[in-house]
């Protein structure tokens, strides 16, 4: 007993991840805020929408690989990526015609 003690002093446990960097979007009016966001490529992203709108409505991206339902005056959270370089278009699949935005992914320079 005393032998895995002494080998446990060291010990500090598994590595945690870290927390991704976070986007803060807000559908409003049936329109996203901020609408073009620029993050780092290569990396997981976290996206918390808060709806202020009285409508559901429903992130929707092709590019992104992502569908997240919001509810009225609700929030929702989620990641993404890694991305690669580029831009990812994504809209509120309810009100396509105004709830549309882009994510772009940079290398660091």
């Amino acid at each position: 007993m005393l032998v895995l003690a002494a080998a446990l002093v060291g010990y500090v446990g598994p590595a945690r991840a870290e927390t991704p960097p976070t986007v803060n979007l807000t559908l409003k009016d049936h329109r996203f805020t901020p609408d073009k966001v620029t993050v780092p490529a290569g990396q997981r992203i976290r996206i918390e929408l808060a709806n202020e709108d009285a409508a559901s409505e429903e992130f929707d991206s092709d590019d992104l690989h992502v569908e997240r339902d919001v509810t009225p005056h609700g929030k929702v959270v989620f990641e993404i990526g890694p991305l690669k370089p580029g831009a990812y278009s994504f809209m509120g699949e309810l009100h396509a015609d105004t709830a549309t935005g882009q994510i772009v992914a940079e290398t660091a320079r």
